[in-house]
């Protein structure tokens, strides 16, 4: 039975049965409400939804947003010599281009494909990786498309995109951290550390005292929006890589939809906003999403060494198994337990023979490495 592809335009075009015959919704990074609400709130951004039918049935899904980059965004943050770079920013003519994403190219991790339980795994990967192909032949000015974010498990299915002339790319590792059944309190937590650590985590307390820490609700959100966008694009700047700039409506989205599982804390310096983090809570996972910084006020009161450290809170509060705050200082966040989960991406240009040029710079990039910290006792 040959496996077809469809491709929606939005969200609200798919059928309710699809979501129901893929059953992905338990996964709330695959669920319409999700999903709707980055659609919603960042109209420049070109979303296309991917399922692969047999027999009529859905029996898979990919999540794909078509987004502008300027090429040097990326070829500043990769590892190679002034002259590949010269060379690689004049294939791309120092100028935007447009970049086919199959993944959330806001979340770091696996969750861009989806295959249903019980199917070959190999067969149906290989029919999205053939919706993909026909979703960018469609697109105008399409110049490359990035297929994101596999953890090892994956790689034996993945790897067949290769096949298709991508290159694979490591990137960035999830700093994962792994919380233990009997931590009922951030006490119990920093108990479990090593000294040099424990008292790490209690300085940021203790410098950050100033702060008042408040939970936002949907209304707080809207009141504090153009601050938090502020904090949010100073974090950004900050960054080494961003394809994409969220639009920060899409939180009071997904605070509407997903109530306290989203999580919005804010900081305030007197009556300032100075910083603030945002999470959510995925089954038995709490995973981190962005933060915003004032980082005029950061040295001084330890505004990100606390949002770590509440991080590990509300992983604490929310009874999680694992807290994953992210990818970027992995360095930091292995002073609090976190352990680099690898990721892999794929990506080609669109056009055969720019794409026999770059593989090799692709598959040599070096992602920064960085100091592991063991800090358990």
């Amino acid at each position: 039975m040959p496996l077809k592809s469809k491709i929606f335009k939005s969200i609200d075009a798919i059928p309710q049965s699809y979501w129901h015959s893929v059953n992905c919704c338990t996964n709330i990074y695959y669920s319409p409400e999700f999903l709707k609400a980055f659609e919603r709130a960042n109209t420049a951004i070109e979303f296309n939804y991917i399922f692969i039918l047999k027999d009529k049935e859905a029996i898979a899904f990919a999540n794909t947003q078509i987004v502008t980059i300027g090429i040097e965004t990326i070829t500043k943050n990769i590892s190679m010599t002034d002259k590949i770079r010269r060379v690689v920013n004049n294939m791309f003519c120092n100028n935007e281009i447009r970049v086919l994403f199959c993944g959330n190219v806001f979340l770091s991790g696996e969750y861009g494909t989806f295959l249903k339980d019980g199917e070959d795994k190999i067969t149906t990967f290989k029919a999205i990786a053939e919706g993909v192909k026909q979703l960018s032949k469609a697109s105008k000015k399409l110049k490359a498309i990035f297929i994101k974010d596999f953890e090892n498990d994956s790689l034996p299915i993945t790897k067949h995109l290769e096949t298709y002339d991508y290159a694979a790319m490591n990137v960035e590792p999830n700093m994962i951290i792994t919380l233990k059944p009997e931590w009922q309190s951030f006490n119990d937590y920093t108990n479990a550390l090593k000294s040099k650590y424990r008292v790490k985590a209690n300085r940021a307390d203790t410098k950050s005292k100033a702060l008042k820490a408040k939970l936002f609700t949907q209304q707080d959100i809207e009141t504090h929006k153009n601050q938090l966008q502020e904090l949010y694009q100073n974090t950004i700047d900050n960054a080494d890589f961003n394809a994409q700039i969220l639009n920060l409506d899409t939180y009071i989205y997904l605070k509407k939809a997903f109530k306290n599982k989203f999580i919005v804390k804010g900081y305030f310096l007197e009556d300032n906003l100075v910083g603030f983090l945002s999470a959510m809570q995925n089954d038995t996972h709490l995973d981190a999403h962005f933060i915003g910084i004032d980082y005029s006020q950061n040295k001084e009161f330890a505004i990100y060494p606390r949002i770590l450290n509440d991080y590990v809170r509300l992983g604490i509060e929310t009874q999680s198994t694992q807290i994953n705050l992210g990818r970027t200082a992995s360095e930091i966040k292995s002073t609090l337990g976190a352990k680099p989960k690898p990721l892999t991406c794929y990506c080609k240009h669109k056009r055969y023979l720019p794409n026999q040029v770059l593989k090799p710079f692709i598959k040599n990039v070096q992602i920064k490495s960085f100091k592991q910290h063991s800090v358990f006792k």
